[in-house]
């Protein structure tokens, strides 16, 4: 989300319900531990990132956590909630919500084709009526590319997040919006990389999660602990609801740093968490493969972004889970390196650039 807009999500989000669930976290499926220079990273480059982040080089870090090899190497906590702490995930929310789609996919319950209005019940006839509607599919609410005009990073765009938070039925929100124009300098789907337009859309991924709610036929928040988060061992979770009891796919899911990392590392296995499959491979690949383009340098797959990182006169790609504030985990495939960052830099000015900055500087210039 745009900076300009944090304090009106802050507003927005205190007025969410929220709805706690938690258990004794299962350690067994919990991290193995490492030293840093195991894995040929420099302790002593870490630890001057740590020194760093506590002088307020970085503003209002929260908590960093690396992981390479599938192995823990760093972990440090810079607010008072420690470990246990479930912070909010903010739009990385988003990623979680694809996952859940392609759960849904893999057992049957829908396809990438799937049309979303066959799984939207509605009291009311859509408004802004077009046949089109009809076409919108889960893989267009996937690759942020549906023909509704829903844009979050202009604020005169009618799917603006901020005027959906307004209103008590966000998937009638995003389901009324008009249909979108493509003015001369913005090129149409068939004249777009991957044939898609992108715009970046919460009141989409809030739709997706009603979507994945009716096609499993049980409450998002359940389907994600019987079908994602169970088999990780993640038991501790804050999710924040619509005024109709929506558990929101678009962003706000509370989480321990070390089971968001995880979330990361199960991408970087290709969808295996310690030897168990839990999402299928192919779904993983396609799903951090580009499908749409954001801009010359940032592409985006299914709920993830796709961007280079550089450091040390090296080029790394990578693929990401963000949400505002900077917060992010960032899986580098070919270090095979996860690193989270959590942040409460809501207010902040570019945000994600001073995430993007700590990772490329400290966390990539710790490569021996």
């Amino acid at each position: 989300m745009n900076r300009k807009y944090a304090l009106g999500f802050l507003l927005s989000a205190a007025l969410l319900e929220n709805h706690a669930i938690a258990h004794p976290q299962n350690d067994k499926n919990d991290w193995v531990k490492e030293s840093p220079a195991s894995q040929k990273l420099d302790a002593a480059k870490l630890a001057a990132m740590d020194e760093a982040i506590k002088k307020g080089t970085f503003q209002q870090v929260t908590s960093v956590l690396i992981a390479r090899r599938g192995q823990l190497v760093f972990e440090s906590y810079y607010d008072a909630d420690g470990v246990e702490g479930l912070r909010n995930t903010r739009s990385a929310t988003k990623t979680v919500t694809g996952m859940l789609a392609g759960a849904a996919i893999d057992r049957g319950h829908m396809a990438l084709t799937t049309p979303i209005l066959s799984h939207v019940k509605r009291k009311t006839a859509i408004e802004n009526p077009d046949p089109r509607k009809a076409k919108i599919t889960v893989e267009d609410l996937l690759t942020m590319s549906s023909m509704l005009e829903c844009d979050d990073q202009n604020q005169f765009s009618r799917g603006n997040e901020e005027r959906m938070y307004l209103i008590e039925d966000w998937v009638k929100f995003y389901l009324d919006l008009p249909i979108k124009g493509f003015p001369a300098w913005i090129p149409k789907p068939s004249a777009s990389p991957y044939g898609r337009s992108f715009s970046y859309c919460t009141a989409g991924s809030t739709t997706l999660g009603a979507v994945v709610q009716s096609a499993s036929k049980m409450p998002l928040q359940d389907f994600a602990q019987k079908a994602l988060f169970a088999p990780l061992g993640i038991t501790k979770t804050e999710w924040q609801f619509s005024p109709l009891g929506l558990a929101q796919g678009g962003g706000g899911l509370g989480l321990r740093s070390r089971d968001l990392l995880k979330l990361g590392q199960l991408l970087a296995n290709g969808g295996t968490w310690h030897g168990k499959q839990i999402l299928p491979a192919a779904w993983v690949k396609a799903s951090v493969s580009p499908q749409a383009e954001v801009d010359e340098q940032r592409k985006y797959g299914y709920l993830l972004w796709l961007y280079p990182y550089s450091a040390k006169g090296v080029t790394h790609q990578s693929y990401q889970m963000a949400g505002t504030g900077g917060n992010k985990v960032v899986v580098f495939p070919g270090l095979d390196i996860v690193a989270l960052v959590t942040t409460t830099n809501y207010g902040v000015r570019s945000p994600h650039q001073i995430t993007d900055k700590l990772i490329a500087e400290h966390i990539l210039g710790a490569l021996e």
